[in-house]
């Protein structure tokens, strides 16, 4: 009978743990609506950031770890969020580089080039100056800056800030329907890693493959 109550203790504690850590609709996450298309098949997490925010640079240390061993089944795509036209240079930045092969070099240094140093990387010949000084060849950082394709990727960075009702950063966006902001840090992988779970009971067609990948 004492070992029955034990173990019928030891259960509830672990469904009152469980509880605990689920992530809620309304507190943890909000429902976009509508859901917004996604590209592939994978499980697409959007990252909606900018450079200049102290919230994004306190998450940016946990994404980068997290996005090293994140499951084979998910897709990390970082959108420089556009408030206003001040926001664009940056955005441009990130995508030149991205262009050259040279983002995941630079992504911290630009980081802390905002919050640490507090560099305000406003202008064109700045944000040169500061790429080339790290190494990135200034004149196909340029090229890339200000090429035709450029327009279309800031143009379609603003439409997706407002398509995805995007009102803060960082905000993470799972599967074109899951909106998670507001968060610390580790509250906000644990409900992003939460979220993609559940993304991935609603693919019951998709579920053996996708957990296999996840499990490589």
């Amino acid at each position: 009978m004492k070992n029955l109550l034990k173990s019928l203790f030891v259960a509830a504690s672990l469904l009152v743990g469980s509880a605990a850590f689920a992530a809620t609709e309304g507190k943890d996450y909000t429902v976009l609506s509508p859901a917004q298309p996604t590209s592939g098949n994978k499980i697409e997490v959007l990252e909606f950031f900018f450079y200049g925010c102290s919230h994004c640079y306190h998450l940016h240390p946990l994404m980068s770890n997290w996005e090293k061993t994140m499951p084979k089944d998910v897709e990390l795509v970082y959108v420089p969020a556009i408030f206003r036209d001040s926001w664009e240079p940056m955005a441009r930045a990130m995508y030149a580089l991205e262009a050259l092969g040279q983002r995941h070099q630079l992504h911290e240094a630009l980081f802390k080039a905002w919050n640490e140093e507090n560099q305000q990387l406003f202008e064109e010949k700045q944000i040169a100056d500061f790429v080339a000084a790290r190494g990135v060849d200034r004149a196909k950082f340029l090229a890339a800056y200000n090429s035709f394709s450029m327009q279309s990727k800031v143009t379609r960075a603003k439409q997706m800030t407002r398509s995805y009702a995007i009102s803060g950063t960082p905000t993470l966006v799972v599967d074109g329907k899951y909106s998670i902001s507001g968060l610390q840090p580790a509250e906000t992988m644990r409900v992003l890693n939460e979220v993609i779970a559940k993304v991935r009971k609603e693919r019951p067609a998709a579920a053996p493959e996708a957990k296999a990948k996840a499990k490589r």
